[in-house]
């Protein structure tokens, strides 16, 4: 489409508004969870997306010839129609959904008066107690009464023994670490078979995921089809992840894994090619036995055990409900361990006996499932790292990756783009910011890029990286290492574009068109820098709870009774407001569904008191039910850029 009488950059602004127009009248009818409705919006992004490819690989190369500028600029459409394939299988997966609850609202109790003896196992390998108590004491709570709960200690603590003694659950250890958490479950798959009665289901969680009171009666329900071998549900995190926490987003933009759990899995389970995700997952006995156990040729068991499955004829499916919650990655290190980590094990499955080109019984749609997370991992983080670093190119040395005028951009990228991010908002609300995701990616793409291309060309001998938890978050630590790369880009990045704009020798004065979608796209790159460099910056973190709200309470000193807010919980501090008190004022606290908390005041406040609180061991267990195991999933669902700005703004005003 084309306006003569607006030139060319007016015609490029005006098709972009066009969509813009189209995509707020579809706002209006569109329903996420239609089919047909889903298929035209990804069908629209998919031509789109051919459009441009086709675009970019005829259009906006530099002249074919044995130079550089055809070298860069031929490389960086290589890596960028990779990452599209990547997208545009996406786009396929995406355009189906499918949501479980009411199948389980129908089978709930299909098993009649007679339950089926489920075991809930917790692996654990260095955790602490303060992670591993809450872990145990909600599987404890659960209503679901034909349980047995078995501690998985691979660190083979006496201490851990004597407390699951206490509690009343099962330990177990081995002799060996081998096949890390596998080989633990592996383990206890085979003591368990030595039972009197062995367990029909077994249920993961892992050692700092805690189960809500329903997951185990709500995830059995799918088990009504006799062909179903693993129900996965989905993970959330009663904490912030490294990047919401370091840049202060936690209260206004969601955790890094809520795009793929909340709609991903829901679409890729419409597809019959859902992903185990390993803990928050209940297991057929029987199929896991007939699979061989745990398969131990990926660091990435879970996902190798969907396939593993299927290629025995049973399926994996989804109940996209928050039935459990866990302790997200507290550092960024152990945030881009765990990452690298999932990257090498997909890589690994690729290249195993259930890889997409070996001969084995999988359907060709689980051959695809494994393939599109091969282009989500290799080359969409590779790319990630050549856009930030191919503008170099021309800053320094001239050479052209880009050769396009600034209205072709915006006539093919632009409009492809933006119909893109309408269709994902539509479906997903704002749950993939550009600038955020970005940054998101980028953070970890170097060491996801090294175990991408490790994996793939040597898949075995690689040790199982354990994620650290717990442990001291009291102090800043300026994570260097992770930071230089990207502190480095940032430096070379805005002494180039000063050296172009100023110099006359370099590359922005010269006559070509491309110059200004380099300049666009050099701005660009220094935000995206400057935040990842900010998210280096790791910030001191406190035990905070999502779901954390004003409530009444009591506070009971002496012989008055004073009728307080309840505005901060965590399980040894209280704050309260309402009420003037003395420091070291003494009493009880009334807290509903825990009882009277003897308190003391250490700190008063302009409006109430902050209290040290000392809870019975009853009363302790009470309030990790209180935290973790009761009410809805934690997390933002409201997101709005307005706050999200407002909160990076606090942030650059932090000081130590």
């Amino acid at each position: 489409m084309y306006f003569p009488q607006l030139g060319s950059l007016g015609s490029a602004f005006m098709q972009m508004m066009l969509v813009v127009g189209l995509g707020l009248v579809f706002s209006a009818f569109v329903d996420r969870k239609n089919v047909w409705h889903r298929s035209f919006l990804f069908g629209i992004a998919f031509l789109l997306a051919l459009r441009y490819a086709w675009w970019r690989a005829t259009e906006t190369l530099a002249p074919v010839g044995l130079t550089l500028d055809f070298a860069a600029s031929s490389a960086l459409l290589a890596l960028e129609l990779c990452a599209l394939v990547g997208s545009l299988s996406a786009f396929v997966i995406l355009s189906r959904y499918r949501d479980r609850s009411t199948e389980a609202d129908q089978h709930a109790g299909w098993w009649g008066n007679e339950a089926p003896r489920v075991a809930i196992l917790i692996a654990t390998y260095n955790e602490e107690l303060e992670v591993l108590e809450r872990t145990i004491v909600g599987a404890k709570s659960l209503r679901y009464q034909n349980k047995e709960i078995l501690v998985l200690d691979d660190g083979r603590r006496d201490w851990l023994q004597d407390y699951c003694a206490g509690q009343g659950v099962r330990y177990m250890r081995r002799p060996d670490n081998k096949g890390s958490k596998a080989g633990n479950i592996n383990h206890a798959l085979e003591r368990l078979a030595e039972d009197a009665e062995p367990p029909e289901f077994v249920a993961v969680l892992d050692a700092d995921f805690v189960p809500h009171r329903g997951f185990v009666s709500r995830s059995l329900a799918l088990f009504h089809d006799p062909d179903v071998g693993v129900v996965q549900t989905p993970q959330h995190f009663f904490n912030a992840d490294p990047i919401q926490h370091n840049l202060n987003i936690s209260r206004s933009y969601p955790d890094e894994q809520r795009f793929f759990f909340d709609y991903m899995q829901s679409s890729r389970d419409a597809w019959g090619i859902t992903i185990c995700c390993g803990t928050s997952s209940i297991a057929r006995y029987d199929a896991l036995m007939k699979i061989g156990k745990m398969p131990t040729e990926s660091v990435t068991e879970d996902f190798l055990l969907s396939l593993k499955m299927q290629e025995k004829g049973y399926k994996t499916v989804y109940l996209n409900e928050p039935l459990t919650e866990g302790l997200a990655p507290e550092g960024l290190k152990e945030y881009v361990t765990q990452r690298a980590r999932w990257c090498l094990g997909l890589m690994q499955i690729a290249r195993s006996s259930v890889g997409p080109f070996a001969k084995n019984n999988l359907r060709l749609r689980n051959r695809w499932s494994v393939i599109d997370s091969v282009f989500y991992w290799l080359p969409s983080f590779v790319f990630r790292i050549a856009a930030i670093t191919f503008p170099l190119l021309y800053w320094y040395f001239n050479i052209i990756v880009v050769d396009a005028r600034l209205e072709d951009v915006l006539i093919y990228f632009g409009v492809f783009y933006i119909w893109v991010q309408f269709a994902m908002n539509l479906l997903a609300p704002r749950m993939v910011l550009p600038l955020l995701h970005d940054v998101s990616q980028l953070i970890a793409a170097i060491p996801i890029s090294r175990a991408a291309i490790v994996g793939l060309l040597k898949p075995k001998g690689h040790p199982f990286s354990v994620t650290a938890k717990g442990g001291d978050r009291s102090r800043i630590v300026i994570q260097w290492r992770i930071m230089a790369p990207f502190a480095i880009l940032l430096a070379l990045t805005f002494i180039g574009l000063c050296l172009g704009i100023f110099f006359d020798g370099f590359a922005y004065n010269d006559a070509g068109d491309g110059k200004w979608v380099v300049l666009f796209w050099t701005v660009y790159n220094l935000v995206v820098l400057s935040i990842t460099c900010l998210a280096c910056v790791e910030l001191p973190r406190r035990e905070r709870h999502v779901a954390d709200a004003p409530e009444r309470a009591v506070f009971q000193s002496g012989a008055a009774a004073h009728s307080v807010w309840l505005v901060s919980l965590t399980s040894d501090t209280a704050r309260i407001r309402g009420h003037a008190f003395a420091p070291d004022d003494r009493g009880m606290l009334r807290i509903e569904g825990v009882g009277d908390v003897e308190s003391y005041v250490i700190a008063p406040t302009r409006d109430g008191a902050r209290l040290q609180l000392s809870p019975t061991p009853e009363q302790r267990e009470a309030l990790f039910l209180r935290f973790y195991a009761d009410g809805t999933a934690p997390g933002v669902s409201n997101v709005r850029i307005t706050a999200i700005l407002g909160d990076v703004a606090r942030r650059l005003q932090f000081r130590s």
